[in-house]
């Protein structure tokens, strides 16, 4: 059966130091270059029913440094999660306004939630079991974790458990019909 690989793009600058990176569009720094170049090996000779990217232009750039920006498609689906009035701050500093918080529970004000984030990726979802052979995603931190958890059917809050480094590869596949996480989190270096 066909498999979904998932390939969060490179570092950028917010990621190194932690800060919600959303709607912000932000370039990979030359380490996320290089870490990207480091999936094309990896997706080398594979063939792809279907390549999509998130519109932002770290993911679209991770996926030409993988060596396969010219048949990719954008999908709006596969932008991060909308931090809302979160966008560019840290965790740490949330918890200095709202201590206890949780993305994953409470979602952030003037953003989305998990059940939107989690409407998203059941679309791109539906599109990739629809194609006809394996299909690989281009996208963000925490938008494929949900894409991870839903693959499973968990809910999307369950994205929560799935931790995914930049320039990581993961793939979601079958196992007697059923879908299943294969492999996750795999650095590329």
């Amino acid at each position: 059966m066909p498999e979904l690989l998932l390939a969060r793009h490179g570092e950028t600058e917010w990621s190194v130091n932690g800060r919600h990176t959303g709607t912000t569009d932000l370039p990979l720094t030359e380490n996320g270059r290089r870490r990207a170049r480091n999936l094309a090996p990896r997706l080398a000779g594979r063939e792809f029913a279907l390549v999509l990217t998130s519109p932002m232009q770290r993911a679209r750039e991770t996926c030409e440094l993988a060596g396969l920006g010219d048949g990719a498609q954008t999908r709006d689906d596969l932008r991060e999660w909308d931090y809302g009035e979160y966008e560019g701050i840290t965790t740490r500093e949330i918890h200095e306004r709202r201590p206890g918080w949780s993305l994953w529970r409470d979602g952030c004000p003037d953003g989305e939630q998990a059940a939107d984030v989690g409407a998203r990726a059941d679309r791109v979802i539906a599109e990739a079991r629809g194609a006809d052979g394996d299909v690989i995603f281009f996208g963000h931190g925490h938008m494929l974790r949900v894409v991870g958890a839903r693959w499973v059917a968990l809910p999307p809050e369950d994205g929560g458990l799935l931790g995914l480094g930049t320039g990581a590869l993961c793939t979601l596949g079958y196992e007697h019909g059923l879908p299943i996480i294969v492999r996750w989190n795999e650095s590329v270096g």
